[in-house]
């Protein structure tokens, strides 16, 4: 076990020269840091707010190829999203595991559509050559009853049969963090969160030469010396290509996605499932939480201009995603079943000169692309969280004429920190193993020095109180939010049931974070501002 500590880090920054800062704390940046510091350079990773705080902690979940693609024919892309797929499943398998994909077919008389029929056929059979059977499965057409006993709430009157086919599932936020933590722990990368770039110094030449940061804690000013920056900042690059250039941007474009979670009971899934959308060319999918009794459906995929730092879930939102669930199943979903939300922003790419602008953000490109700048300055925008390891890749190799001893990429069958030969035998250990990897016997040890550790101190939900300590102690938590929200997905399954919660976690973690009754309830009160703030403005009661 290795910790992970902020305090180290930032003494760390303040006196040592860098090949590269990564800006962007989200997956592509702390892909990159790991790339970058696996191949021999110096690192310094930092973002303003928490490690994965941005579009990284507030996706889908999934680690797909993305069948939707084909219809844009966007083949390479699947090709290679697939590709980055099974890399994940290899290089992290206690955090990224197999998702079966069910797509019920309707239709009327008891039979479905020629057409349709073909048509999904046609597409999963290339999603398959395209990669998609490296996960060991192929998809396969199934009957109408082994339909229902995945998901039993499926409208029996024009109910056919259905597709399986498979993906992927990952907690992102996560996976951010254990890469952030792989570069830090294994390859001596400086990581911090809670860190502002406030602007780039340049030398005599034009080159860089160092970032002028806050710490957003204590507000204390310092620079890091470095030879080169990446921007990773995904949905922010604008504003960092802005303080970085000293010229506006406008290369993203902003897709908001929102999702939210009902209890298990009252949507009863064990696979996920892809449900078309009446009167519109969009899917949504049902994902069961595996971690938790609840289910999440999402996503919408929508044009956003409101600001990018705090994007919400609307009533409208929520109206839509209710309205496809129950045009497909019998659950009857309410406001009153909602029991988490999330909204993020996705940094799609925007477009090019001479082409217009889509009405859907759903048909803009999920492609990446680096830039750059010709000052040591490197932007990479675009991309999925899937495509991650190749954003970062490509982002590094754009470095070459300003770093030396470059060499050559590991992180294609790199092993991600926590993975290792040890494996759970119980069901706690399970939990801990699919959380903490080769960490988790230490948790269980604290456990059986300390029962108290074990005990859930939010209802309803797996999170032993030794997980909060330890992501307090070694996983650069600050405050409640981070631990509800981002290290614990305690938030995302039941916002209700977490705050209600929040005072046992808070008083667990206040010795090791220093805190006195008056932070607790401060924290405490961060937290519930923040669950009034979502349940508020997507027209839910709390």
């Amino acid at each position: 076990m290795a910790a992970f500590q902020r305090s180290q880090e930032l003494r760390t920054m303040s006196t040592t020269k860098y090949d590269v800062v990564v800006i962007g704390a989200g997956m592509t940046g702390a892909g990159v840091a790991l790339d970058a510091a696996s191949r021999g350079l110096r690192v310094a990773l930092i973002d303003r707010g928490d490690l994965a705080s941005g579009t990284s902690s507030k996706s889908s979940k999934m680690v797909h190829g993305g069948l939707r693609y084909l219809q844009q024919r966007e083949f390479r892309l699947v090709y290679e999203n697939l590709r980055e797929r099974q890399r994940l499943l290899r290089n992290a398998p206690y955090l990224v595991q197999p998702l079966p994909f069910l797509i019920p077919l309707f239709g009327s008389n008891g039979v479905a559509s020629k057409a349709v029929v073909k048509g999904y056929a046609t597409a999963l059979r290339i999603y398959d050559l395209s990669g998609g059977w490296r996960i060991g499965h192929r998809y396969r057409k199934v009957t109408r009853e082994e339909t229902l006993s995945h998901l039993p709430t499926l409208r029996t009157d024009r109910l056919v049969a259905g597709f399986l086919y498979y993906d992927a599932r990952g907690d992102d936020a996560r996976v951010a963090l254990t890469l952030a933590k792989t570069a830090a722990v294994t390859f001596q990368a400086s990581v911090a969160n809670y860190v502002r770039a406030l602007d780039v110094i340049r030398g005599s030449t034009g080159r860089v030469e160092g970032v002028i940061c806050r710490d957003e804690l204590t507000k204390d000013e310092f620079t890091v010396a470095t030879k080169s920056v990446v921007n990773a900042s995904g949905v922010w690059s604008d504003d960092i290509f802005t303080m970085a250039e000293h010229k506006t941007s406008h290369r993203i474009t902003p897709a908001k996605g929102v999702h939210f979670s009902v209890k298990r009971d009252r949507l009863v899934a064990d696979v996920a499932a892809v449900l078309n959308v009446p009167h519109d060319r969009r899917s949504i999918f049902i994902v069961p939480f595996f971690d938790a009794p609840y289910t999440y459906v999402g996503t919408t995929d929508t044009a956003y201009q409101g600001s990018i730092d705090n994007p919400k879930c609307t009533p409208e939102d929520i109206a839509y995603l209710l309205g496809a669930v129950n045009a497909s199943t019998s659950s009857d979903l309410g406001t009153a079943d909602i029991t988490g939300v999330w909204a993020g922003l996705r940094p799609l790419l925007a477009p090019t000169k001479g082409k217009a602008l889509s009405e859907r953000t759903a048909d803009l490109s999920r492609r990446h692309r680096v830039n750059d700048s010709g000052d040591g300055v490197v932007h990479v925008t675009g991309g999925k969280w899937t495509t991650y390891r190749q954003m970062a890749e490509d982002a590094v190799d754009a470095l070459k004429p300003y770093v030396s001893g470059l060499a050559k990429v590991r992180t294609k069958s790199l092993p991600l920190y926590g993975v290792s030969e040890w494996r759970p035998t119980s069901e706690l250990e399970v939990h801990l193993y699919h959380r903490f990897g080769a960490d988790a016997p230490a948790l269980v040890e604290r456990i059986r020095h300390d029962p108290r550790l074990g005990e859930t101190p939010i209802a309803g939900q797996p999170y032993v109180g030794a997980e909060f300590v330890f992501s307090a102690r070694e996983e650069m938590a600050t405050s409640l939010v981070d631990l509800l929200t981002r290290r614990s997905r305690a938030h995302l399954h039941d916002a209700r049931a977490t705050l209600a919660g929040a005072p046992a976690v808070a008083r667990l973690v206040a010795p090791v974070l220093n805190w006195d009754d008056e932070k607790i309830k401060n924290q405490i009160d961060e937290y519930r501002a923040l669950v009034e703030s979502e349940f508020s403005a997507a027209g839910l009661i709390l």
